[in-house]
C-alpha cells in the first residue's frame, strides 16, 4: 500500500485515535494500568470506518488471501494495535487459532491474518515476532478459559497461551524472525502460527491495521469451549462474503 491510499491510512487512525481516546466504547481497548488513557487496539474498523472499509476489500489482498484459502472470504475481524512510544506493552506469544477455536467457534484453520503497518516497524518498537513453520502443529493450552476472557486478554493475555516448554521446542525448530518494513508494508501470517511482540520503550510509536479473512465455508460454530461467544466486534458470526 502506497501513495495516496496509504496516506489516508494514517491520517484515519490519528483521527480515530483521538476520537476514542476518552471514549466509552467497548471496542476501543486501553492498555492495562493506564493513567493516560493509552490506546491499546480498536476493533470492528473495516465496519466503522470507510477507509478502512475500502481497504480491507481492496482487490489485490483479498485475492492472495482467497488463493491461499482457496475459496472466498469475509472478514473475520479487524483492528488497529497501537504501541504508543515508551508505553506500549508487549503482545505474549500466542496462535490466534487456539483463542478463536475455544472462545469463539471456529472450526478449522482456514483463516488469514493481514498486518499492514501504518509507520516504522523496527527491531526497537515492539514489531512482530513468529516462529516460521509453527503454524504446523496445534498446542492445546493448559488451564480452563475464564467467563469473559476477553474482557482482560485484550489488554494482557495469561490464558490461552502455548507453555514454556512447548515454546523453547518450537523456536529451537525453527528460529525465530522478526518481519520489519516501513509504513505500508504488508505481512499475510497463518492463524495458528505462534507470534507476539515485546514491550515498545523506544521513542517511536508502532502502529499496525490487522484484517482477518476467514474461509466462507469456516463461518463460527457454537464455542469450542463451551463459553458464551465472544462479541460480534471481535469475532463476525456474519458471514458476508466479500464481492470483488
Amino acid at each position: 500500500m502506497s501513495g495516496k491510499e496509504l496516506e489516508e491510512a494514517i491520517a484515519a487512525q490519528k483521527q480515530l485515535k483521538i476520537q476514542q481516546t476518552y471514549s466509552d466504547d467497548p471496542k476501543t481497548i486501553y492498555e492495562l494500568e493506564n493513567k493516560e488513557k493509552k490506546v491499546r487496539s480498536i476493533f470492528n474498523i473495516h465496519q466503522s470506518n470507510a477507509v478502512f472499509k475500502k481497504i480491507s476489500q481492496t482487490p489485490r489482498i483479498v485475492q492472495m488471501v482467497e488463493q491461499l484459502l482457496d475459496s472466498q472470504v469475509y472478514i473475520h475481524q479487524s483492528r488497529i494495535n497501537y504501541k504508543p512510544a515508551f508505553r506500549g506493552k508487549e503482545f505474549y506469544w500466542h496462535s490466534d487459532f487456539e483463542t478463536w477455536h475455544i472462545e469463539d467457534g471456529m472450526p478449522r484453520m482456514r483463516a488469514i491474518s493481514c498486518s499492514i503497518s501504518l509507520t516504522e516497524n523496527t527491531s526497537f518498537n515492539g514489531a512482530l515476532m513468529v516462529i516460521p513453520g509453527s503454524h504446523k502443529v496445534f498446542i492445546s493450552c493448559v488451564g480452563q478459559t475464564p467467563r469473559d476472557h476477553f474482557k482482560e486478554s485484550l489488554k494482557k493475555q495469561e490464558y490461552g497461551v502455548p507453555d514454556d516448554k512447548n515454546l523453547a521446542s518450537l523456536a529451537e525448530k525453527h528460529g525465530i524472525v522478526s518481519p520489519l518494513g516501513g509504513p505500508g508494508s504488508l505481512l499475510l501470517f497463518d492463524c495458528n502460527i505462534r507470534h507476539g511482540s515485546n514491550s515498545n520503550i523506544s521513542p517511536t510509536p508502532r502502529t499496525n491495521l490487522f484484517y482477518v479473512y476467514n474461509s466462507i465455508e469456516n463461518g463460527l460454530e457454537s464455542p469450542f469451549g463451551k463459553m458464551t461467544p465472544r462479541p460480534d466486534y471481535i469475532a463476525s458470526r456474519t458471514v458476508n462474503p466479500i464481492s470483488l
